[in-house]
């Protein structure tokens, strides 16, 4: 007799598997166990720097367009925003948020119940916007200087589009065979990127210094255009948002906390060596941003003529790469060319690693993602997707989306700055929430100006937000039947009742919504239900009471405690859902001794459809029959199924 062959795999089955092979089950957190490979703090500086220092790639041009002549002027004023306002207000926020959530989880804690749940998923649409933004803007600024070298194939001219289509696909594909960030790679490619930066600053700088009409035609253009230091500041504060993609590397600095090595002694709350060496990691980062800010904004409007900075100009999106050229030689501006491309690349792959830790780090804890988003392939592919719909919405040009990635910066800014200014009130530090509240405002204008000037970027960050939300409702409402309780904690007093009735024979629950607590209401919920649902009188019964605590919680631990109130014993419990909760414990008596708890209910009256929506919203409704549908998905058996009852007239 032959032996069956089993069926050969379908290639829809064989993709699926494939797809979702790799999923991200942990996140950074405080539930996230210690002890996972960390570095010293200033190898992680470099990882940070990564997104942070690529931004010189493209940020003198954009400065240059925005503010002309007045380029060093808008700048010194991001660096003394970085100085006195981003880097103590994130030195808070890496105390508040030592293990990497960043000031997002701060908003979280000190908003709560839905108000907090809407505002984090509006906040994570700018985020997204901030990070796809990221991906696109790095590529086509990295296409950029490949079809300007002057070294490069005839073909690659004026081809940025598709060599950003590449670029994004390239990306892409690496994430989908795997990728893991290496530390070792970051700090070659931002030491070597930062060194020849400041080959490049020095070799302006001496020509500057012994050419000295270059510093007489701009100091000469820039009085003649705006006459006085006064004006100049004030002309500077209407630009400067445009100019806030220098700013994008402390959120980010944040995120890279879980791999900062602290002290052997560090508490897992509160790790004090790994803050103080983070606080070490931004400092160092930022003072290394300011310095090339100022010096490459200095160097590349003085001594680049200002129709290169153009549309079409050959320092349009590549300032310091048309210096290095100029200044030092094809063969030197080609090294400087790879650098850049390396690490705009790179700077990439951090914002996919980081878009990747989105979904199972916030959404799945709310409920609010499809299974699929803890699987990292297809949110590769929904990335990429998006990444290409940007490039071609916006041609591959740096330029123009500069101001949709402002958008997405200053508003994590914004919302840092504010989540900084109600920590500091809690505590009640007077000056500092006077201080950081100006921060804030700085960052509401400096947003407003942006989204005014701009408007482009609101409109794809309003996108991601409108997606995020819709998926996120969806979701929640899809998954609302599921079991929501991670373990259930049953206290001394409420063991013993469970043990004594199910000694008794069967376990019998009454579902009752306490109001005043009295003996005399309990009696007479009892006579009600055992008349109601035929409860034979020898039948011992048990109270169950569960209160609501906050609906918008999605997972949570079910305490039960026993309280004798005269001759009745009543489990109570706390939860954000009411049937869900029901649901658990009745599997957890069934599981425990071995009897099949029956839970009764009374009939609910009113408009089901109101009862739905406060279920959704607020963990209650319409008890019985959620209950049920919830068993009946847990327990497909329906002989080990507990028994629900509704009774009454």
């Amino acid at each position: 007799m032959t032996e069956a062959k089993a069926p050969a795999p379908r290639p829809i089955d064989s993709l699926k598997r494939w797809l979702l092979a790799h999923r991200v089950e942990e996140v950074q957190g405080p539930e996230a166990k210690e002890g996972q490979e960390q570095h010293p703090w200033w190898q992680v500086v470099c990882l940070t720097g990564v997104d942070y220092f690529s931004t010189l790639g493209y940020i003198p041009g954009i400065a240059a367009l925005a503010a002309g002549a007045l380029s060093p002027v808008a700048t010194m004023l991001i660096v003394l925003l970085t100085l006195v306002g981003m880097l103590p207000m994130y030195r808070v926020v890496s105390a508040e948020s030592p293990h990497g959530q960043g000031s997002i989880s701060m908003l979280e804690r000190l908003l709560p119940f839905w108000q907090g749940k809407v505002f984090v998923l509006c906040l994570l649409g700018f985020v997204a916007t901030s990070w796809i933004i990221t991906i696109t803007l790095s590529a086509s600024d990295a296409a950029v200087h490949l079809a300007e070298n002057p070294l490069a194939p005839g073909f690659v001219r004026d081809q940025e589009v598709l060599l950003t289509l590449i670029l994004l696909g390239l990306l892409g594909a690496v994430f989908l065979k795997g990728f893991k960030e290496a530390i070792g790679i970051a700090v070659l490619i931002v030491a070597a990127y930062l060194l020849l930066n400041l080959v490049v600053v020095a070799a302006g700088l001496y020509e500057i210094t012994t050419s000295p009409r270059h510093l007489s035609d701009w100091t000469g253009t820039l009085f003649n255009n705006y006459g006085n230091p006064l004006v100049m500041i004030g002309v500077s504060l209407l630009v400067f948002p445009r100019l806030a993609l220098g700013l994008s590397g402390f959120e980010t600095g944040v995120s890279m906390m879980p791999l900062v090595r602290g002290e052997h002694d560090d508490a897992p709350e509160r790790p004090a060596g790994r803050i103080r060496n983070t606080r070490k990691m931004l400092t160092v980062a930022a003072l290394i941003m300011c310095f090339y800010l100022i010096t490459t904004s200095f160097v590349t409007i003085v001594l680049i003529p200002a129709e290169e900075f153009r549309a079409g100009g050959s320092a349009n999106g590549r300032a310091l790469s048309y210096l290095a050229h100029e200044s030092l030689g094809e063969a030197f501006g080609t090294i400087y060319d790879v650098s850049t491309i390396t690490i705009l690349w790179f700077a990439g792959a951090s914002a996919m690693a980081g878009l990747l830790n989105i979904v199972p780090r916030y959404l799945p804890r709310y409920g609010m993602a499809p299974d699929w988003g803890r699987a990292v392939r297809p949110l590769v592919l929904v990335y990429t997707a998006i990444s290409v719909a940007v490039t071609v919405l916006f041609a591959a040009d740096v330029d123009a989306q500069g101001g949709a990635y402002a958008t997405g910066v200053l508003a994590m800014m914004t919302s840092a700055a504010f989540a900084v200014t109600l920590t500091a009130r809690r505590k009640g530090s007077k000056p500092a929430t006077i201080a950081f509240g100006l921060i804030t405002a700085v960052f509401v204008y400096a947003l407003a100006a942006n989204v005014y000037d701009r408007p482009d970027g609101l409109a794809i960050a309003a996108f991601f937000i409108g997606t995020i939300v819709l998926v996120s409702l969806f979701s929640r409402a899809y998954r609302s039947t599921e079991l929501r309780q991670e373990r259930i904690e049953v206290d001394e007093e409420a063991q013993s009742f469970v043990e004594e009735a199910a000694k008794r024979g069967e376990i019998h629950l009454v579902a009752h919504r306490r109001r005043n607590g009295t003996e005399e209401e309990y009696a007479r919920k009892e006579r009600e239900q055992r008349e109601d649902n035929h409860i034979p009188r020898e039948a011992p019964i048990l109270f169950l009471e569960v209160d609501v605590e906050d609906a918008s919680e999605f997972m949570d631990v079910l305490k039960v405690r026993g309280v004798e109130v005269g001759d009745h014993e009543v489990l109570r419990a706390v939860s954000s859902v009411v049937p869900n909760a029901i649901a658990a414990l009745m599997l957890h008596l069934r599981d425990t001794t071995g009897k099949t708890p029956h839970c009764y209910f009374g009939w609910t009256e009113g408009n089901p459809i109101v009862y739905l929506f406060r279920y959704l919203l607020f963990g209650e409704g319409d008890t019985a029959p959620v209950t049920h549908e919830v068993l009946r998905e847990a327990e497909p058996d329906p002989e080990r199924r507990p028994a629900i009852h509704v009774g009454g007239r």
